[in-house]
């Protein structure tokens, strides 16, 4: 399944290469978590001539959402697409050690027969 993406530019005109550059480094994302609905993009300007840049990725349980500011546009993607792979591998983390933690504890519960043979 191939997720919706949504680029919107606010004040800057993107151009064919940017605007692939984008589309290839948010669908690296998809290695990360294979339940990725929608990716928002927004690219904007600020007063002093910097490029600002909202990333969004919803999944069907989070919202991952992370914006830098810096030089270059390609800059920007390049630092949010990492700062939301480090959110995706964190709560994929905690869900599996806490799936982990609550089979260890049901393993603990469990009372074996003395005369049960392995």
């Amino acid at each position: 399944m191939v997720p919706n993406v949504r680029l919107f530019s606010k004040g800057v005109k993107i151009d064919g290469r940017t605007e692939e550059y984008i589309l290839k480094r948010v669908n690296k994302l998809n290695k990360f978590s294979n339940k990725i609905l929608e990716y928002e993009v927004e690219v904007s300007m600020d007063k002093k001539g910097k490029f600002y840049v909202e990333l969004m990725v919803k999944t069907p349980h989070n919202l991952y959402r992370f914006e830098e500011t810096s030089e270059s546009i390609e800059g920007s993607i390049d630092v949010a697409v990492d700062e939301i792979k480090k959110q995706i591998v964190k709560d994929k983390d905690r869900t599996k050690e806490l799936r982990e933690r609550g089979a260890r504890s049901i393993k603990k519960k469990i009372v074996l027969d003395s005369n049960a043979r392995f």
